[in-house]
């Protein structure tokens, strides 16, 4: 499989589904899961990944109240959807009103996920986001950049 990158900007319809960007279309072609995630946003997983992400969740130790919570929040948001032949997916209500997703939508590729973000909250987030991006590079990633 290969690494999600780039940004797209696809409209949400009226019945609450996305077309997925062609350049990520064949990665989830088989099916994905979407949940929430942070900062206003939905992750987006092909299902292998999101398994492994859910062995690796369970576990996390029950008699941790942030672990108990994180894993509630994750795992009663996931929706499993496969794309019809255009491409498109539905994002359910609940998860559309999580992310307070308008019509106007950001899917970014981030590694080994996908994330779907309002159009507007991505560029508030993207902005505030520049100054410690470039102070950080050499903290977060020593030798690599």
């Amino acid at each position: 499989m290969s690494t999600l990158s780039g940004a797209f900007y696809p409209k949400l319809d009226e019945k609450g589904r996305i077309i997925l960007p062609a350049k990520l279309r064949e990665y989830f072609v088989n099916g994905l899961v979407m949940t929430r995630g942070q900062d206003g946003c939905l992750l987006v997983f092909t299902a292998a990944a999101f398994e492994l992400r859910a062995e690796a969740l369970a576990l996390a130790p029950l008699t941790n109240l942030e672990a108990r919570n994180y894993v509630r929040m994750f795992m009663s948001g996931a929706h499993s959807e496969t794309p019809d032949k255009q491409g498109r997916v539905t994002i359910p209500v609940a998860l559309r009103q999580y992310a307070t997703l308008t019509r106007e939508l950001t899917v970014i590729g981030a590694g080994n996920h996908a994330e779907i973000w309002d159009a507007a909250a991505w560029s508030k987030f993207e902005s505030s986001q520049e100054f410690s991006y470039s102070s950080l590079a050499q903290e977060v990633i020593p030798g690599i950049i």
